[in-house]
């Protein structure tokens, strides 16, 4: 070895040992990194395909639990609704919980009021997400309120899953990647309420009008009628739409728009909450005799007829509406693990159509969890759902998505109330 003449001799060889005494314990280091990082790896893909959960960084995800929030009414004319969908979800959860809950997480609900007013919808968002950590949302209800809902929900990037809406903001074409729909549109529920009307019941479509909420819910419900009208090839200029503001029982001024008609209406399409259309029904009943009343689900089955047989059964008998979940006194394989879980988690409670909505919106994404696996994140399970073509729950009805379809269900139920306030079932074709 030649040394540098400035050099002395046993300096280089002391410090040549300690450069390969450094090296020594820089490459040990490194095979200890490299052999972690292998046990790492290992312990990963054993936990998941275990089906056990990571620890995750994941906002709302931990490796014991995943929270989901809801943005409902629990207060003001619409509360029953609210509470009766948080119901459900919380029903399919608890059972997915008791068996193990998912990949070893629990399933956690946690829900915020905003009174069905838009107004507040955003702040009960904003606790939902910046509060409480929520991993996405699930069952809020409204249209008015969606609007301002899933605005919030894209611009983050979040789960927005299946709201209580049937209008298009939640159905835009091509699909919002986070958003995602279960129940059919206004539009298909006033088509299939127009073609009953005008077909099997035989009432001339210019007897016909529309009693709707003065806001989008109500827009949504007249573009429905518009469209339905067109495909019959039917003028949809001739439309009688008569209003009432949200969050009010305010009819009078609908009522005497109705009376003062020269062609007498036979049939009223409702597009309307529950308090509000017992009321139109109310006074109905007295200026306008005989009349069809025709409800789209939104107006709460349960609320109405509770509402109406408070007024009597001959308020009830004969009002229609349409559900976008089958008969909740069915024994289809879906219903009867419904009321099962109903009885189990919420002793005391009755089977219920928005209920039942609530509970198959969260089996549909317990299912989606399931499948996405252990490592869970937006991104994954968004890809997830939109695999998910053919979703057998025991429904009776196709259900399932796509990257092009965000809407899992076409299928409506036509039902009517009888004097006792039983739904029963009416063909709609």
């Amino acid at each position: 070895m030649i040394f540098p003449d400035n050099q002395p001799r046993h300096r280089l060889v002391g410090g040549a040992k300690l450069l390969a005494s450094r090296s020594a314990i820089a490459l040990a280091l490194m095979i200890a990194a490299a052999t972690d990082a292998m046990s790492v790896d290992n312990t990963l893909v054993a936990r998941d395909r275990a089906g056990i959960a990571p620890a995750s960084a994941v906002r709302g995800v931990t490796d014991r639990e995943v929270t989901f929030g809801s943005v409902v009414p629990l207060s003001g004319a619409n509360k029953e609704s609210g509470r009766l969908l948080k119901i459900g979800i919380e029903a399919a959860f608890n059972r997915a919980n008791e068996a193990g809950g998912v990949h070893g997480r629990m399933l956690k609900l946690v829900v915020a009021d905003d009174g069905y007013d838009p107004a507040r919808t955003l702040d009960a968002m904003k606790q939902l997400y910046e509060t409480q950590q929520v991993f996405g949302f699930v069952g809020s209800f409204g249209t008015a309120t969606a609007a301002v809902a899933i605005p919030y929900s894209l611009e983050r990037r979040l789960l927005f899953f299946s709201p209580y809406t049937g209008a298009n903001v939640s159905r835009h074409d091509p699909p919002d990647r986070y958003v995602f729909n279960y129940r059919p549109s206004y539009s298909e529920e006033a088509d299939a309420l127009v073609r009953y009307l005008v077909k099997l019941r035989r009432v001339p479509p210019r007897q016909i009008a529309l009693f709707a909420q003065d806001d989008s819910f109500g827009d949504a419900g007249f573009a429905g009628v518009a469209k339905a009208y067109r495909a019959l090839g039917l003028n949809d200029a001739a439309i009688l739409r008569v209003n009432y503001a949200r969050n009010t029982v305010d009819v009078e001024p609908a009522i005497n728009q109705l009376k003062a008609q020269k062609l007498p209406v036979r049939a009223v399409i409702m597009v309307a909450t529950s308090r509000a259309a017992a009321k139109f029904i109310e006074k109905a009943h007295e200026a306008l005799p005989g009349v069809v009343f025709a409800n789209v689900s939104a107006v709460g089955a349960s609320a109405l007829a509770n509402e109406l047989m408070l007024l009597g059964p001959r308020f009830a008998a004969g009002v229609v509406v349409t559900q976008v979940v089958p008969a909740v006194s069915g024994y289809s394989s879906l219903v009867l693990d419904y009321k099962a879980s109903l009885a189990k988690y919420a002793p005391g409670e009755p089977p219920d159509y928005t209920s039942l909505e609530g509970y198959i919106e969260a089996s549909i994404l317990i299912a989606a969890l399931k499948k996405t696996g252990a490592q869970l994140d937006t991104e994954r399970l968004i890809d997830t759902l939109e695999s998910m073509r053919n979703i057998d729950l025991g429904l009776g009805a196709t259900l399932g998505f796509g990257a092009a379809e965000h809407q899992a269900s076409h299928k409506i139920w036509g039902t009517a109330l009888d004097p006792s306030g039983t739904y029963q079932p009416v063909d709609l074709e």
